[in-house]
């Protein structure tokens, strides 16, 4: 197995994953060689390639540059989405090179650090980039790894030579994040997830559990309170945290002020008065709560803190304002699970009670979507209008019987259709548009600016 210190050309199955883009940037800023395959081209990649990253999108080996050849200097990093049949994987495997899984790689890069892991079925990558903001903005400083692109910073991938700290969004798909090394680790929701890898809720129980015995011994878990987390390793601190009951870290007095919340905050360290949020969404002062107990107990005091947070410009599709006017407010967010759904439901309703809401979903994954197709209607049954895409396959081959129809199946109040992407605005404009939501982790993206460029010239025309 390579030594970080002996390698000096990366090349990634797969660069384009958000994950995955991460470390490619990591590598290229430690002035490697950096090349990779994607299935597609996209927004990241081609930001990868603008970075000087090499990457072409045909399985064949013999578009990969020779120096990535050489396997006494060269690592190979994939991601579990790969199938084992790729072309590039076979043959890397089949010449004895080093071959890892990207969380392997990340847990022998953040090794020795003072590694803040931050895991959760969902709010992982809001938590994750606003504690990395927040330490980012201190003294105490931190280099990060995170799970989407961080509006203040253009990037996943953040880099402080001079901070022991390294910021970690700690991914359970595929048991990835019992790679990590945690020194603080956060825990937000533990939900049924990924049953194609897990098979139930009782074994996700199971590798979060797993998860919290690898923190190192004096290290602090926070964790959302009301988790089933009981009977852990005893040689690390717990602590709690939430909006909506007694915790260790707890919100108070959160009020709604021009579309942006303020509150108070009860901790371990004192009543703090004063915050302000810079991103929307009363989920997004629950986020925020934890990613400010991780920093206070990585050390970040409470003035920086306080600073920091409303300068805080959110993450790409998360909860992301791509048309705010008196006519009409639509946003674009990545929630992909019901848990997700609802929490972002809530918090739109919140900001606009009398307004008719219309989401847009794009269902991820034939086996989630089979697993939680009530769970899914239920959640989007808050709003007043449902469009549902067909199924993000990703990874997946389709199961029989398992398609956006079964979720409309389960719909009961609000109004929905099944739409075809090339109908989509069509559809849209036939009804009441006054709050749109676009949700979904697939290639739902690839609408939204579409969506909105079509949208901006529909209500020029009021």
């Amino acid at each position: 197995m390579l030594q970080l210190k002996d390698i000096k050309s990366v090349y990634f199955v797969g660069v384009g994953g958000i994950g995955m883009s991460a470390l490619a940037r990591f590598f290229k800023y430690e002035g490697l060689h950096v090349a990779g395959y994607d299935r597609v081209a996209t927004v990241l990649t081609r930001e990868l390639e603008h970075e000087g990253i090499d990457i072409h999108y045909e399985d064949d080996i013999t578009q990969v540059a020779l120096n990535y050849h050489d396997r006494e200097s060269t690592l190979v990093v994939y991601t579990p989405a790969i199938p084992e049949t790729h072309k590039e994987l076979t043959y890397f495997r089949a010449k004895n090179f080093d071959v890892r899984k990207r969380a392997a790689v990340l847990g022998l890069i953040s090794k020795g650090m003072n590694g803040v892991c931050v895991a959760g079925t969902h709010g992982k990558t809001t938590i994750s980039s606003m504690t990395a903001h927040l330490y980012k903005q201190s003294s105490v400083g931190c280099s990060a790894f995170l799970g989407g692109i961080v509006n203040n910073y253009k990037t996943n991938f953040l880099h402080d030579k001079q901070s022991r700290y390294v910021v970690l969004e700690a991914d359970e798909f595929d048991r990835s994040f019992l790679h990590l090394h945690p020194h603080l680790a956060l825990i937000s929701a533990m939900d049924a997830d990924h049953l194609d890898i897990y098979g139930d809720a009782e074994q996700v129980n199971e590798a979060f559990l797993e998860f919290i015995e690898r923190i190192e011994s004096g290290g602090v878990l926070l964790y959302k309170a009301g988790l089933p987390i009981e009977d852990v390793n005893d040689e690390i601190e717990l602590f709690s945290y939430s909006i909506e009951e007694a915790a260790d870290f707890s919100a108070f007095n959160i009020r709604l002020v021009n579309g942006l919340y303020h509150f108070d905050m009860k901790s371990p360290f004192g009543t703090i008065k004063g915050f302000k949020m810079g991103v929307p969404g009363l989920v997004n002062v629950e986020n925020a709560v934890g990613a400010i107990g991780l920093a206070l107990l990585g050390g970040v005091e409470a003035h920086e803190i306080k600073a920091a947070l409303p300068t805080f410009e959110g993450i790409r599709r998360r909860f992301q304002y791509r048309i705010k006017s008196d006519n009409l407010v639509f946003i674009d967010d990545y929630a992909h699970h019901p848990e997700e759904i609802r929490a972002t439901l809530k918090s739109v309703k919140a900001m606009y009670p009398d307004k008719k809401i219309t989401t847009i979903f794009q269902p991820h994954l034939y086996t989630r979507t089979r697993d939680f197709a009530t769970g899914f209607a239920e959640a989007l049954d808050a709003c007043e209008r449902v469009l549902l895409m067909d199924i993000y396959p990703a990874r997946e081959v389709p199961i029989e019987g398992v398609d956006a129809e079964l979720i409309k199946k389960y719909i009961k109040q609000a109004e929905v259709q099944v739409v075809k992407r090339d109908e989509l605005f069509e559809t849209l404009i036939k009804g009441k548009c006054e709050v749109i939501l676009t949700l979904g982790a697939g290639d739902i993206d690839k609408e939204v600016p579409l969506l909105e460029e079509k949208l901006r010239e529909f209500i020029s025309n009021y």
